[in-house]
This record gives structure tokens, C-alpha cells and sequence, in this order.
């Protein structure tokens, strides 16, 4: 992005900021969604694993609708909040490949595991970028 004398290029940070905001509601969408079809495959019968797996869904998509909806001064919040849930979701699908969460444990060779970590990777970098531009925007005005 441009840097001029007077601090960043507005227009394009906000252009990159929209890109990043639509980013950031299609992953939580994605890794919520993937969530919900996974519970309704058949972890939905895993006790506390359903569960979780309802509320992840639930929450991805609230949080997904928040980063679209929110006014640019809860930006900042929707989106360090949005990068928590991915990083939790990731770090529980880490010890469920490890050592176990909640007596389950699951295997990186099942379906949708190792698509599932590299979107919650991504949208815990994605989210904190747009956290990062939304709050240098808001700084600069």
C-alpha cells in the first residue's frame, strides 16, 4: 500500500480491508459449516464432541455475520474475537490428533482433517490481518 506524507492510502486500505472482511466471514463460514456436517456424519453421537461441534458451528456463523455486519469501530473486537474461536478450534483439533480431547482422539488421515487445519490456520492469519488493517484505519482518521 501507498504510505503518503499524511500516513496511509485510505482508498486502498479500505479496499483491502472489504477483501479482508469477506475473507474472514467465508472462512469462519467454512470451518463452522464443515463443523456442522461433520456432527450430522456421525461426531454428533460423541458425547461432548456433538456438542461442541454444534456450538462451533453456531459460533462461526455468528461470528462470520458480526465481521460483515459490524460497524467499522467493532471492527477491531469481531475480528481479534473471530482470530480466538479459529486459534481454539485449531488448538482443539491439535489435541484431539495428540493426546485426546474429552476421551476422543481423532487421526489426521480422516476425511476433512487436514482440510479443516489449514483453514483454521488460515483464518487465524487472515482475521488477524484484518484486525490489524481495521484498526490502522482506525488510527489514521
Amino acid at each position: 500500500m501507498a504510505v503518503t506524507a499524511g500516513g496511509s492510502d485510505n482508498a486502498a486500505d479500505r479496499l483491502v480491508l472489504s477483501i479482508c472482511r469477506a475473507l474472514s466471514a467465508a472462512l469462519l463460514l467454512v470451518v463452522g459449516g464443515s463443523h456442522l456436517v461433520l456432527y450430522f456424519v456421525g461426531y454428533g453421537s460423541i458425547p461432548t464432541i456433538g456438542v461442541s461441534f454444534l456450538l462451533n458451528a453456531a459460533g462461526g456463523t455468528l461470528l462470520a455475520l458480526a465481521v460483515v455486519v459490524v460497524r467499522p469501530r467493532y471492527l477491531r473486537l469481531v475480528t481479534v474475537l473471530g482470530a480466538l474461536f479459529m486459534a481454539a478450534t485449531l488448538g482443539a483439533l491439535a489435541l484431539a490428533l495428540t493426546v485426546g480431547l474429552f476421551g476422543f482422539v481423532d487421526e489426521l488421515t480422516t476425511p476433512l482433517v487436514p482440510t479443516t487445519l489449514v483453514l483454521e490456520l488460515a483464518g487465524v492469519v487472515v482475521l488477524t490481518v484484518t484486525a490489524v488493517i481495521a484498526n490502522r484505519i482506525r488510527r489514521s482518521r
